[in-house]
C-alpha cells in the first residue's frame, strides 16, 4: 500500500500563506538548505498538488530559470508524476501530470490501495484538511520557519476534529528552518 505524506512549509506562527497568499517568505538559500531539498526530491515518488499551488510550480519548474538556477531539483520535478487535484481543469500541461476531479477522499483511498511510488503533497492547505480529516495522510513533514506572518492561512483549517501526531524527527538548519516529523497518533 503507497504512503500519502505532506511536505509544507509553515511561519512561527502557524500559517503556510501569508494573508496575499503568499510563500515567497519560505524560500530562503543556502548550501545545506538546498542540498536537502535537492536529496529529498531525489527521493522520487508522486508528487500531489492542489490547483493553485499546481500553477505555483507551473510558473517556475519547468522553466529555463529553474534549469538554471536549481537543475537538479527542476529534472526531477519535471520528470516525477504528479498530480493535480482540481474541479476546475479538465486536463494539466505540465508532463507526467494527471487531474483527479471527484471525490478527493474516494480517488485518495483508491491511489494509495494501488500499486506504485509514495505520494508525497506539497502546499495545498484544503486538500491537507480533507485528506487529514479523512485519515489518509501517513506522515507529515512540517518546516517551520523563523518568521512571523501575524496573519495568513493555517494547514489544517477546516479540519473537522482533533488531529493528534506523534514526533518522529527533527532537524535544525543554519537557516534558521526547522524540519518536524509526525504520524498521526
Amino acid at each position: 500500500m503507497r504512503k500519502l505524506s505532506v511536505f509544507n512549509h509553515v511561519s512561527l506562527d502557524g500559517y503556510f500563506v501569508d494573508a496575499h497568499r503568499d510563500m515567497s517568505w519560505a524560500h530562503k538559500q543556502d548550501p545545506e538548505w538546498t542540498a536537502f531539498l535537492e536529496g529529498n526530491a531525489s527521493g522520487g515518488g508522486v508528487l500531489m498538488f492542489g490547483r493553485v499551488t499546481y500553477e505555483l510550480m507551473t510558473m517556475y519548474w519547468p522553466t529555463p530559470m529553474a534549469a538554471r538556477d536549481n537543475p537538479a531539483v527542476a529534472k526531477t520535478m519535471n520528470e516525477m508524476p504528479k498530480i493535480v487535484v482540481s474541479r476546475t481543469m479538465d486536463k494539466a500541461a505540465w508532463n507526467n501530470t494527471t487531474v483527479i476531479k471527484n471525490d478527493l477522499a474516494a480517488s485518495t483511498r483508491k491511489l494509495k490501495q494501488s500499486t506504485g511510488d509514495d505520494i508525497v503533497l506539497l502546499g495545498s492547505g484544503n486538500i491537507i484538511a480533507q485528506l487529514a480529516s479523512e485519515g489518509l495522510i501517513d506522515a507529515y513533514q512540517l518546516v517551520v520557519n523563523p518568521i512571523a506572518l501575524g496573519n495568513g492561512r493555517t494547514l489544517f483549517e477546516g479540519v473537522r476534529d482533533r488531529l493528534n501526531m506523534k514526533l518522529t524527527s527533527t532537524r535544525a538548519f543554519g537557516n534558521g528552518n526547522v524540519l518536524l516529523c509526525y504520524d498521526p497518533a
